[in-house]
Protein backbone atom coordinates (compact mmCIF):
# COMPACT_ATOMS: atom_id res chain seq x y z
CA UNK A 1 0.00 0.00 0.00
CA UNK A 2 0.96 3.63 -0.41
CA UNK A 3 2.17 5.55 2.67
CA UNK A 4 -1.00 7.65 2.90
CA UNK A 5 -4.74 7.22 2.40
CA UNK A 6 -5.78 10.66 1.17
CA UNK A 7 -7.85 9.75 -1.88
CA UNK A 8 -10.01 6.78 -2.76
CA UNK A 9 -7.64 6.41 -5.71
CA UNK A 10 -4.81 5.46 -3.32
CA UNK A 11 -5.97 1.84 -2.87
CA UNK A 12 -6.08 -0.78 -5.63
CA UNK A 13 -8.81 -3.35 -6.16
CA UNK A 14 -6.62 -6.14 -4.76
CA UNK A 15 -5.74 -4.04 -1.71
CA UNK A 16 -9.42 -3.29 -1.05
CA UNK A 17 -10.27 -6.99 -1.16
CA UNK A 18 -7.43 -7.76 1.27
CA UNK A 19 -8.70 -5.02 3.56
CA UNK A 20 -12.24 -6.45 3.38
CA UNK A 21 -10.95 -9.80 4.58
CA UNK A 22 -9.08 -8.20 7.47
CA UNK A 23 -12.10 -6.01 8.32
CA UNK A 24 -14.26 -9.16 8.56
CA UNK A 25 -11.78 -10.74 10.97
CA UNK A 26 -11.70 -7.62 13.13
CA UNK A 27 -15.50 -7.42 13.14
CA UNK A 28 -15.74 -10.99 14.43
CA UNK A 29 -13.13 -10.40 17.11
CA UNK A 30 -12.40 -6.82 18.17
CA UNK A 31 -9.54 -7.94 20.43
CA UNK A 32 -7.36 -9.01 17.48
CA UNK A 33 -4.15 -6.97 16.99
CA UNK A 34 -4.68 -5.39 20.41
CA UNK A 35 -0.99 -4.48 20.74
CA UNK A 36 -0.37 -3.60 17.11
CA UNK A 37 0.01 0.16 17.68
CA UNK A 38 1.67 -0.19 21.07
CA UNK A 39 4.04 2.72 21.64
CA UNK A 40 2.63 4.76 18.75
CA UNK A 41 0.79 8.08 19.02
CA UNK A 42 -1.67 9.09 16.32
CA UNK A 43 -2.56 12.78 16.09
CA UNK A 44 -6.22 13.40 15.23
CA UNK A 45 -6.79 16.88 13.76
CA UNK A 46 -10.53 17.58 13.52
CA UNK A 47 -11.58 20.98 12.18
CA UNK A 48 -15.11 19.83 11.31
CA UNK A 49 -17.72 18.41 13.69
CA UNK A 50 -17.82 14.63 13.78
CA UNK A 51 -19.52 11.76 15.58
CA UNK A 52 -18.84 8.56 13.61
CA UNK A 53 -15.43 9.48 12.22
CA UNK A 54 -13.93 10.87 15.41
CA UNK A 55 -15.29 8.22 17.75
CA UNK A 56 -14.52 5.29 15.43
CA UNK A 57 -10.92 6.41 14.89
CA UNK A 58 -10.39 7.15 18.60
CA UNK A 59 -11.79 3.74 19.59
CA UNK A 60 -9.97 1.98 16.77
CA UNK A 61 -6.58 3.43 17.67
CA UNK A 62 -7.18 2.56 21.32
CA UNK A 63 -8.28 -1.01 20.55
CA UNK A 64 -5.09 -1.47 18.51
CA UNK A 65 -3.02 -0.41 21.53
CA UNK A 66 -2.08 3.06 20.31
CA UNK A 67 -2.55 6.51 21.82
CA UNK A 68 -4.97 8.90 20.10
CA UNK A 69 -4.25 12.62 20.53
CA UNK A 70 -7.25 14.71 19.37
CA UNK A 71 -6.67 18.39 18.51
CA UNK A 72 -8.00 21.13 16.23
CA UNK A 73 -5.92 23.28 13.88
CA UNK A 74 -6.54 26.33 16.07
CA UNK A 75 -4.74 24.50 18.88
CA UNK A 76 -1.67 24.18 16.63
CA UNK A 77 0.52 26.84 15.04
CA UNK A 78 -1.35 26.06 11.82
CA UNK A 79 -4.00 28.36 13.23
CA UNK A 80 -1.45 31.19 13.49
CA UNK A 81 0.03 31.06 10.03
CA UNK A 82 2.70 28.33 10.15
CA UNK A 83 2.94 26.57 6.81
CA UNK A 84 1.57 23.07 6.37
CA UNK A 85 5.02 21.94 5.23
CA UNK A 86 6.77 23.19 8.39
CA UNK A 87 4.07 21.79 10.63
CA UNK A 88 4.40 18.39 8.94
CA UNK A 89 8.17 18.35 9.44
CA UNK A 90 7.82 19.22 13.14
CA UNK A 91 5.05 16.69 13.79
CA UNK A 92 7.20 13.99 12.17
CA UNK A 93 9.50 14.32 15.20
CA UNK A 94 6.66 13.76 17.69
CA UNK A 95 3.90 11.48 16.42
CA UNK A 96 3.70 8.35 14.27
CA UNK A 97 0.61 9.14 12.19
CA UNK A 98 -2.03 11.78 11.47
CA UNK A 99 -5.77 11.42 10.94
CA UNK A 100 -7.16 14.73 9.67
CA UNK A 101 -10.69 16.02 9.01
CA UNK A 102 -10.60 19.50 7.54
CA UNK A 103 -11.75 21.73 4.69
CA UNK A 104 -8.87 22.02 2.23
CA UNK A 105 -8.01 18.84 0.33
CA UNK A 106 -4.82 20.45 -1.00
CA UNK A 107 -3.56 21.01 2.53
CA UNK A 108 -4.06 17.34 3.35
CA UNK A 109 -2.11 16.39 0.23
CA UNK A 110 0.73 18.71 1.35
CA UNK A 111 0.65 17.24 4.82
CA UNK A 112 0.99 13.77 3.34
CA UNK A 113 3.93 14.87 1.19
CA UNK A 114 5.94 16.36 4.05
CA UNK A 115 4.96 14.21 7.04
CA UNK A 116 7.24 11.19 7.50
CA UNK A 117 4.54 8.70 8.50
CA UNK A 118 1.02 7.82 7.31
CA UNK A 119 -1.63 10.51 6.85
CA UNK A 120 -5.30 9.48 6.67
CA UNK A 121 -7.93 11.75 5.17
CA UNK A 122 -10.92 11.63 7.53
CA UNK A 123 -12.85 14.06 5.27
CA UNK A 124 -12.17 17.15 3.19
CA UNK A 125 -14.51 19.23 1.08
CA UNK A 126 -13.37 17.17 -1.92
CA UNK A 127 -13.30 13.57 -0.68
CA UNK A 128 -14.34 11.23 2.15
CA UNK A 129 -12.38 8.06 1.36
CA UNK A 130 -12.78 6.34 4.74
CA UNK A 131 -16.56 6.57 4.45
CA UNK A 132 -16.48 5.13 0.94
CA UNK A 133 -14.24 2.27 2.07
CA UNK A 134 -16.70 1.33 4.83
CA UNK A 135 -19.63 1.67 2.41
CA UNK A 136 -18.01 -0.66 -0.12
CA UNK A 137 -17.32 -3.19 2.62
CA UNK A 138 -20.97 -2.98 3.72
CA UNK A 139 -22.11 -3.70 0.15
CA UNK A 140 -19.65 -6.59 -0.09
CA UNK A 141 -21.06 -8.06 3.14
CA UNK A 142 -24.52 -8.14 1.57
CA UNK A 143 -23.71 -9.34 -1.95
CA UNK A 144 -20.27 -11.01 -1.72
CA UNK A 145 -19.40 -9.29 -5.00
CA UNK A 146 -19.89 -6.03 -6.86
CA UNK A 147 -22.16 -7.43 -9.53
CA UNK A 148 -24.75 -4.84 -8.49
CA UNK A 149 -26.38 -1.58 -9.52
CA UNK A 150 -25.80 1.32 -7.11
CA UNK A 151 -27.75 4.56 -7.50
CA UNK A 152 -26.73 7.76 -5.72
CA UNK A 153 -29.57 10.26 -5.29
CA UNK A 154 -29.02 13.90 -4.36
CA UNK A 155 -26.00 16.18 -4.12
CA UNK A 156 -22.74 15.31 -5.89
CA UNK A 157 -20.57 16.00 -2.86
CA UNK A 158 -17.36 14.63 -1.32
CA UNK A 159 -19.10 11.40 -0.27
CA UNK A 160 -20.51 10.84 -3.76
CA UNK A 161 -17.11 11.43 -5.37
CA UNK A 162 -15.26 8.99 -3.09
CA UNK A 163 -18.02 6.40 -3.30
CA UNK A 164 -18.03 6.46 -7.10
CA UNK A 165 -14.24 6.14 -7.27
CA UNK A 166 -14.12 3.31 -4.73
CA UNK A 167 -16.90 1.34 -6.41
CA UNK A 168 -15.27 1.91 -9.80
CA UNK A 169 -11.97 0.55 -8.48
CA UNK A 170 -13.90 -2.53 -7.35
CA UNK A 171 -15.39 -2.79 -10.86
CA UNK A 172 -19.00 -2.47 -9.74
CA UNK A 173 -21.30 -3.50 -12.59
CA UNK A 174 -23.43 -0.33 -12.74
CA UNK A 175 -23.27 3.10 -11.13
CA UNK A 176 -25.81 5.86 -11.60
CA UNK A 177 -25.82 9.42 -10.32
CA UNK A 178 -29.22 11.08 -10.11
CA UNK A 179 -29.34 14.65 -8.87
CA UNK A 180 -29.32 18.30 -9.94
CA UNK A 181 -26.93 18.68 -12.85
CA UNK A 182 -25.95 22.11 -11.47
CA UNK A 183 -23.82 20.42 -8.81
CA UNK A 184 -22.52 17.51 -10.86
CA UNK A 185 -18.77 17.24 -11.54
CA UNK A 186 -18.26 15.71 -14.97
CA UNK A 187 -14.58 14.98 -14.24
CA UNK A 188 -15.69 11.91 -12.27
CA UNK A 189 -16.43 10.16 -15.56
CA UNK A 190 -12.75 9.95 -16.54
CA UNK A 191 -11.87 8.70 -13.04
CA UNK A 192 -14.50 5.96 -13.20
CA UNK A 193 -13.41 4.84 -16.66
CA UNK A 194 -9.75 4.66 -15.62
CA UNK A 195 -10.23 3.12 -12.17
CA UNK A 196 -12.67 0.46 -13.37
CA UNK A 197 -10.58 -0.32 -16.46
CA UNK A 198 -13.74 0.21 -18.46
CA UNK A 199 -15.65 -2.48 -16.58
CA UNK A 200 -18.13 -0.23 -14.74
CA UNK A 201 -21.14 1.17 -16.56
CA UNK A 202 -21.66 4.72 -15.33
CA UNK A 203 -24.31 7.24 -16.33
CA UNK A 204 -26.24 10.28 -15.14
CA UNK A 205 -30.03 10.13 -15.02
CA UNK A 206 -31.73 13.28 -13.75
CA UNK A 207 -35.12 11.56 -13.46
CA UNK A 208 -34.94 9.71 -10.10
CA UNK A 209 -37.84 7.39 -10.94
CA UNK A 210 -35.98 6.14 -14.01
CA UNK A 211 -32.64 6.03 -12.20
CA UNK A 212 -33.70 3.67 -9.41
CA UNK A 213 -35.27 0.96 -11.57
CA UNK A 214 -33.42 -2.29 -10.94
CA UNK A 215 -31.23 -0.76 -8.23
CA UNK A 216 -29.69 -3.09 -5.67
CA UNK A 217 -28.58 -0.16 -3.51
CA UNK A 218 -29.90 3.39 -3.23
CA UNK A 219 -27.52 5.80 -1.51
CA UNK A 220 -28.28 9.28 -0.24
CA UNK A 221 -26.60 11.98 1.82
CA UNK A 222 -27.50 15.39 3.20
CA UNK A 223 -28.44 17.97 0.60
CA UNK A 224 -26.31 20.68 2.24
CA UNK A 225 -22.83 19.60 3.31
CA UNK A 226 -20.74 21.36 5.96
CA UNK A 227 -19.35 24.59 4.55
CA UNK A 228 -22.14 25.08 2.00
CA UNK A 229 -24.82 26.42 4.33
CA UNK A 230 -24.99 29.71 2.43
CA UNK A 231 -26.60 27.86 -0.51
CA UNK A 232 -29.05 25.87 1.61
CA UNK A 233 -32.28 27.38 0.27
CA UNK A 234 -31.27 26.93 -3.38
CA UNK A 235 -29.95 23.41 -2.83
CA UNK A 236 -33.01 22.17 -0.96
CA UNK A 237 -35.30 23.47 -3.70
CA UNK A 238 -33.30 21.66 -6.40
CA UNK A 239 -32.87 18.48 -4.36
CA UNK A 240 -36.50 17.98 -3.34
CA UNK A 241 -37.36 15.62 -6.25
CA UNK A 242 -34.50 13.35 -5.13
CA UNK A 243 -35.87 12.48 -1.70
CA UNK A 244 -35.70 8.75 -0.94
CA UNK A 245 -39.19 7.73 0.17
CA UNK A 246 -41.35 4.61 0.03
CA UNK A 247 -42.51 5.47 -3.50
CA UNK A 248 -38.93 5.66 -4.80
CA UNK A 249 -38.02 2.41 -3.03
CA UNK A 250 -41.04 0.65 -4.57
CA UNK A 251 -39.88 1.45 -8.10
CA UNK A 252 -36.79 -0.76 -7.91
CA UNK A 253 -38.86 -3.96 -8.22
CA UNK A 254 -36.59 -5.78 -5.78
CA UNK A 255 -35.50 -5.83 -2.13
CA UNK A 256 -33.24 -2.83 -2.48
CA UNK A 257 -30.98 -1.71 0.36
CA UNK A 258 -30.91 1.91 1.49
CA UNK A 259 -27.58 3.48 2.50
CA UNK A 260 -26.68 6.83 4.04
CA UNK A 261 -23.41 7.94 5.63
CA UNK A 262 -25.25 9.79 8.44
CA UNK A 263 -26.15 12.11 10.03
CA UNK A 264 -29.44 12.18 8.13
CA UNK A 265 -31.84 15.07 7.84
CA UNK A 266 -35.02 13.05 8.26
CA UNK A 267 -37.85 14.43 6.18
CA UNK A 268 -35.38 16.01 3.75
CA UNK A 269 -33.24 13.55 1.73
CA UNK A 270 -34.90 10.50 3.30
CA UNK A 271 -38.18 9.76 5.07
CA UNK A 272 -38.54 7.96 8.39
CA UNK A 273 -40.29 4.97 6.86
CA UNK A 274 -37.26 4.28 4.65
CA UNK A 275 -34.40 4.91 7.05
CA UNK A 276 -36.14 2.88 9.78
CA UNK A 277 -37.15 0.03 7.47
CA UNK A 278 -35.57 -3.46 7.28
CA UNK A 279 -34.07 -2.39 3.94
CA UNK A 280 -32.01 0.31 5.65
CA UNK A 281 -28.42 -0.69 6.46
CA UNK A 282 -27.24 2.73 7.62
CA UNK A 283 -26.24 1.56 11.09
CA UNK A 284 -24.26 -1.33 9.64
CA UNK A 285 -22.40 1.29 7.61
CA UNK A 286 -21.73 3.30 10.76
CA UNK A 287 -20.44 0.25 12.65
CA UNK A 288 -18.23 -0.74 9.76
CA UNK A 289 -16.36 2.55 9.99
CA UNK A 290 -14.65 1.12 13.07
CA UNK A 291 -13.65 -2.23 11.58
CA UNK A 292 -12.50 -0.93 8.20
CA UNK A 293 -10.46 1.90 9.71
CA UNK A 294 -8.73 -0.53 12.07
CA UNK A 295 -7.88 -2.70 9.06
CA UNK A 296 -6.59 0.38 7.24
CA UNK A 297 -4.35 1.39 10.15
CA UNK A 298 -2.93 -2.13 10.40
CA UNK A 299 -1.97 -2.15 6.72
CA UNK A 300 -0.59 1.40 6.77
CA UNK A 301 1.57 0.74 9.83
CA UNK A 302 2.60 -2.87 9.25
CA UNK A 303 6.10 -1.91 8.09
CA UNK A 304 6.65 1.03 10.45
CA UNK A 305 8.84 0.39 13.47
Amino acid sequence: MQKNFISSKDISREEFLTLFSLSSELKKNRSLYSNFLNGKTILMIFDKPSTRTKVSFFVGITELGGTALPLQSNELQLGRGETVEDTARVLSRYVHGIVIRTYSHDNVVKLGDYFKYPVVNALTNYEHPCQAFADAFTIFERFSSFDVKVVYLGDFNNVARSLMMTLATLQTRELCFSGPIEYYDKSIEKDIEKLSEGKTKFYVETDPEKAVRGADVIYSDVWVSMGFEDTQEEREKLMKPYQVNSHIMSLTNKNTFFMHCLPAKRGKEVTDDVIDSPQSIVFDQAENRLHTQKALLIKLFENIQ
